[in-house]
């Protein structure tokens, strides 16, 4: 069983916990993930490492509810534990020897693009980072990431908080201005990512994207994380999460995404009668 030492609500649908996994936390990287069941019945669900601290032999994940499994993590507080805990899994991010970055995160997957970001940093690298969210009520991490950004852009749709537009907006300004990157890493939704790497293509910038598609044992068996890469299959939890941007089958990815959508919001709705039935 691993115990949640700290839990923090984020935003209406995002939470960060804290987890004690010491032998995760010695070998983990940014880039990496993990997959856990809340029960020993439960489903598997794999999320990104978002920190972890050698010395405390904590692991932090940020996941945002969206299907039952998730409300079922959310509902758990300090003290409780979860049943297993697996990881790391995946490629760790490639960053070593890169100088000048611009690190793009949207949504919930700005806590994906911070770890880079702090690794990037610890290396003497300089760090741009833009991240984009619906709106002022949405935004997460700010802080952190300006502990480890030579320059920060936060954007919001609805121009609510920083600066209003979408995160190619201001990254197509800082590349036209003169910035030069080594690399842009871009993590956040398919869409984001999908047109970071069509602006990123015009000017011959080397993009990262990390891939998050459905996945189930971790290991390449079951084959639901496939996607297209440059015309060849690869499967996102053993040749990645990262991905050259510029070969991705975007629209592959997009379609598949889309799948099983009807089917985690019947989960989540019975999940969540469940839980309003036990309060009763």
């Amino acid at each position: 069983m691993y115990r949640i030492i700290k839990k923090e609500i984020l935003n209406p649908t995002v939470i960060k916990m804290q987890v004690k996994a010491p032998l995760i936390a010695k070998k983990a990287e940014p880039g990496q993930f993990i997959i856990l069941r809340v029960k020993e019945e439960g489903e598997r669900i794999p999320l990104t490492i978002a920190d972890f601290d050698r010395a405390n032999g904590t692991v932090t994940i940020i996941f945002q509810v969206v299907g039952a499994s998730t409300l079922q993590l959310a509902a758990l507080e300090e003290g409780d534990a979860i049943s297993d805990f697996v990881g790391p899994l995946g490629v760790p991010s490639h960053v070593e020897g890169l100088k000048k970055v611009a690190v793009i995160g949207g949504g919930v997957g700005s806590a994906i693009a911070y770890p880079i970001a702090k690794k990037l940093h610890y290396l003497g690298a300089e760090v741009h980072s833009v991240v984009g969210f619906r709106n002022k009520e949405l935004v997460i991490l700010e802080d952190e990431f300006k502990t480890v950004s030579d320059i920060l852009a936060v954007m919001t749709d609805d121009g609510s908080y920083g600066t209003k537009g979408l995160v190619t907006d201001t990254l197509k300004q800082l590349i036209e201005s003169g910035e030069k990157y080594d690399e842009v890493i871009a993590i956040g939704p398919l869409i984001m990512m999908k047109y970071v790497a069509a602006l990123t293509k015009g000017y011959g910038i080397k993009t990262m994207v990390s891939m998050n598609p459905v996945m189930i044992d971790g290991t390449g068996m079951c084959g639901g994380c496939r996607l297209t890469v440059d015309g060849k299959t690869k499967f996102a939890c053993v040749d990645g999460p990262d991905f050259d941007g510029h070969l991705v089958d975007f629209e592959e990815a997009l379609a598949r995404s889309t799948m099983y959508k009807q089917f985690e919001r019947s989960a989540y709705d019975a999940t969540c009668n469940l839980f309003k039935k036990e309060v009763r």
